[in-house]
Formats: structure tokens, sequence, C-alpha cells
């Protein structure tokens, strides 16, 4: 009765064994292993360095508030968190997926609408592009949309003192086209912004 019962069980606790190893073990090392082989840098998380030092990823937005710097989309998460003690970066990713009857979607859209206009006078909230005030599914956006960034631009040239035409030359040497000229939409990095806007001013 017994070895009848172990028969049974004995291929049933093969395939955990063998599928187990393959999909726990096999398959994420031979995956990490070609990621690093053929795309290094996004499988390395896409740092990007500055004056030899990370400051962040291409793929992960940081929250800007300096009014030097080109600010991003908001984020329910208000993107990196970091502890002064421990020095380090904790990274979250989600969305507090309120509905649009919601109030609590309703105050928080109110309060980046003020904050952002406050922070421009010059823009009226007519003009606002809905990236503006609208956070992303992950809440790590990294772009915002070429409208998002212009509409800094007069911020930004009194905060820096750079002109008008070198921050717009700025804005479009970091903008990226739609995938394949029609998939997605045109975006630009503003951390990548925020680099050259940081170089320029030393």
């Amino acid at each position: 009765m017994i070895r009848k019962l172990f028969s049974h069980l004995k291929t049933p606790f093969l395939l955990t064994l063998v599928f187990g190893l393959m999909c726990g073990f096999i398959y994420p090392v031979v995956v990490t292993a070609v990621g690093q082989v053929i795309f290094p840098h996004q499988a390395r998380g896409s740092q990007v360095t500055y004056q030899g030092k990370v400051v962040g990823s291409a793929l992960i937005g940081q929250d800007f508030s300096s009014d030097r710097f080109l600010h991003g989309r908001p984020s329910a998460i208000h993107y990196n968190t970091y502890n002064a003690k421990l020095k380090t970066v904790k990274v979250a990713s989600g969305s507090q997926n309120l509905a649009p009857s919601n109030p609590a979607l309703k105050s928080r859209v109110q309060h980046d609408l003020n904050t952002f206009l406050s922070q421009n006078k010059t823009i009226h909230k007519e003009a606002l592009p809905a990236d503006l005030v609208t956070s992303s599914g992950s809440g790590l956006d990294p772009e915002i949309s070429p409208q998002s960034a212009s509409l800094q631009i007069p911020r930004l040239a009194h905060t820096t003192g750079l002109s008008t035409a070198t921050l717009k030359g700025i804005i479009a040497q970091h903008t990226k086209g739609k995938l394949l000229g029609f998939i997605g939409e045109e975006r630009v990095n503003v951390l990548a912004v925020n680099l050259e806007l940081e170089a320029w001013a030393k």
C-alpha cells in the first residue's frame, strides 16, 4: 500500500523538482546573463552618472522642487524616499487609483494645480497639459510632455539666467520622439534636462 502510494507521488515530486529548478534557478540565471551581455546598461537600471557619481536612473523619476529645475509629474508616492540615517533611497511604485468622483483626487489635483501656478506665475490654468496635474500609474514617470516642459521656460529663464533660446535647445536635445514614428507620444526626460541646467550653472 505504502509502496503504491510512493509510486503515485514519485512523478509529481520529480516534476515539481525539475520545474522548480528550471523556473526558479536556470531561467533567471540565463535571462540575467543574457541581459548583462546584450543590454548591460539597461540591466543595471539605466543608471545616470554626473561627475562620476550615480545620480539617478533614466527610467525612474525624481522629485525636483527647486525653482531652477524642471519639474516633473505629480507622484502619488512622492518618487524617492531618502533615509538620512541609513543614507539609502527607497523607491516604491504605485498609484492611489482613485475614481474621478473621489473628493481626495479632486483635492490632490487642485493642490498640484495651485502649486504649479504659484511657481509659474505667467501660466494660466487653461494652458496646462494633463500630465502636469495627473500622476502616472507607476508614480515614477521620469518624463513629461514637450508642452509641459516648454511652459516652465519663463520660470527657468528667470531663475537660471539662461536665455529662452538656450532653454528651448536644452529641452529639444532631451526630447524623444514617438517609437518607430507612430507609437506613443513625444516626451522629455526631466533628469536629463536638469543635469544640463546644473552643468550650465557651473
